[in-house]
């Protein structure tokens, strides 16, 4: 509307001007003021209308915010707090389980985890059946090394005391930091109070564990145990001391495997494949989106057995499925998860974070995951007391096509 009336004032102006007969250079310079001033009025009425757009698009919001602060009786959480939650509860609203909001301390624990790496003390925190926490040093990590012990329970981080109310990420945020600082531990030992200052070093969290099997030292095993920045190099190296070691196959065990980064997983993949696609992504709208490599990996002559269960999810599921319908290797366990998704993350003003669901991963040869998961080829039910029906399913079938 706006635009129309800019028009139509615009067009009377000019046809004035000519019948007046004007000079040129007069009417050109009416005219220009009076584009300046249409522009200046459209952009104007445009501005308004967003900005009343939006305030009618939050009004129940708002309203409710109003109500809330002026009627609710006793004291409320500072407006950061009710921020979070508003976004919470926006999120959820969705109704996607995989589009989510991290507040700050779980979005600094799963940068960390991704990364591969973190500031700390090197001891494990748990939280007791009394709701307390417990410390667990890891041998030799500045922790122990400060005297700190098994049972110990942590009642105040650099003074801020510990409560209840507490998530176990809000504690840990706060005894990670940066590399070479300090941070002070209470704990109550007993009867005891003591106070512990400690200084953080780089603790690595391998993502990638290998070795030679016991039972057949012609076979490898590589657990996986998420998709870092490191795993890439990790996995190469793992297959590398594995070749040198002269064995015939490997399992690869991506049993409680989460997920990860796209990019590590794909890079992780290259190593066991030959040229072809990896992955397929599908955007709605979009033209589908191929993930290939073009060069033969170091690994793939390898002999492979992948083992899955219920919790092999999101990026290990890419790498099962690319590797079985390249023929590489045969799933053995149970169903996957069935997370074929994928999540942009966003970064917000207060250090949280949201996770959006943006596309659906397909396997090379257009096998769906999401919601479904991956049937394994040979499925094999879990052990009890210790036994990995399992790991010796993936040994026999190595063994059999080894021959």
């Amino acid at each position: 509307p706006a635009f129309a009336i800019c028009h139509s004032l615009f067009a009377i102006c000019y046809t004035h001007l000519m019948q007046k007969n004007y000079s040129l250079s007069l009417s050109l310079h009416a005219l220009l003021s009076i584009f300046v001033v249409t522009v200046a009025f459209s952009v104007g009425y445009f501005r308004g209308w967003q900005v009343e757009r939006r305030s009618n698009e939050f009004a129940l919001m708002a309203q409710v915010n109003d109500i809330i602060k002026n009627n609710f009786y006793g004291k409320l959480p500072d407006d950061d707090v009710l921020q979070r939650g508003a976004a919470r509860g926006y999120v959820q609203a969705v109704g996607d389980q995989f589009t989510v909001f991290l507040d700050p301390p779980a979005r600094e624990l799963e940068t960390q985890s991704l990364q591969g790496e973190f500031g700390g003390v090197g001891a494990n925190l748990q939280k007791n059946e009394a709701g307390e926490v417990a410390l667990t040093p890891i041998a030799d990590m500045p922790a122990e090394k400060a005297g700190v012990q098994k049972g110990d329970v942590l009642i105040a981080v650099d003074g801020k005391t510990i409560t209840k109310e507490m998530t176990i990420e809000q504690i840990i945020a706060l005894v990670r930091g940066q590399i070479n600082t300090n941070v002070t531990l209470s704990v109550q030992r007993k009867s005891e109070k003591l106070d512990f200052t400690i200084t953080r070093q780089r603790i690595e969290l391998p993502s990638v564990s290998w070795r030679v099997l016991e039972k057949d030292s012609t076979i490898g095993y590589i657990g996986v145990s998420r998709f870092t920045e490191k795993t890439p190099n990790e996995m190469k190296k793992a297959v590398e001391e594995l070749q040198a070691k002269k064995i015939s196959g490997a399992v690869i065990d991506l049993r409680g495997n989460g997920g990860g980064l796209l990019t590590s997983v794909i890079d992780t993949t290259k190593l066991f494949v030959e040229a072809g696609v990896i992955m397929i992504e599908v955007q709605k709208g979009e033209k589908e989106k191929f993930y290939n490599t073009s060069d033969k990996g170091v690994a793939a002559d390898m002999k492979l057995a992948i083992l899955v269960n219920k919790q092999t999810a999101s990026a290990s599921e890419i790498f099962a499925g690319a590797l079985r319908d390249k023929g590489r290797a045969p799933l053995i366990g149970q169903t996957t998860y069935g997370k074929g998704s994928v999540q942009l993350i966003f970064p917000l003003l207060d250090s949280s974070s949201i996770h959006v669901t943006n596309a659906l991963w397909y396997t090379p040869k257009l096998t769906p995951i999401n919601g479904v998961g991956l049937k394994p080829d040979i499925e094999v039910q879990p052990g009890v007391n210790g036994n990995d029906p399992e790991l010796d399913r993936a040994v026999e079938y190595l063994k059999e096509t080894g021959k």
